[in-house]
């Protein structure tokens, strides 16, 4: 049935939230045959103006210092027998993941939630509820239970 999963991640994202989502990935592609995807998305400096602040290759440094730690990062979750592609992105998060949704041909997305409060929902918006909002394709959102 799913042939191509995408699983963004937020490498500052300490609470297991990723590690529970490729889990979770990693079992379905199993069950499925199918490859994993592996996204994480680079905070984009805003306006380009901003840029000329940083020194030139300070951004690129930033850039391949993500894609080095994303791709050990999947090292670590995804078994070698499941083919499995890395890559980053540059924006706001929840359009970064639906224009990858659309580039890789993903058929479904399994993605961590941060507990955020109620408020910062109703006024900022969850990057995975717009996902789940926009998206053309199933999306699955892995919980992850509040601690303490």
């Amino acid at each position: 049935m799913f042939k191509k999963l995408l699983l963004p991640v937020d490498l500052q994202d300490d609470t297991g939230s990723g590690d529970e989502a490729a889990e979770l990935a990693v079992g379905l592609a199993r069950a499925h045959g199918a490859a994993i995807h592996v996204l994480s998305v680079f905070p984009g400096v805003g306006l380009p103006w901003v840029s000329t602040y940083f020194p030139a290759d300070s951004l690129q440094r930033a850039r391949d210092d993500l894609r080095r730690r994303l791709t050990d990062w999947a090292g670590d979750h995804i078994p070698a027998e499941i083919p499995c592609t890395v890559d980053i992105a540059e924006g706001a998060p929840h359009r970064c993941i639906l224009d990858e949704i659309r580039h890789v041909g993903a058929d479904l997305v399994v993605m961590p939630s941060h507990d955020e409060t109620g408020a910062e929902r109703v006024f900022l918006g969850s990057v995975a509820a717009r996902v789940v909002e926009r998206a053309h394709c199933s999306v699955l959102v892995v919980r992850h239970p509040r601690r303490g």
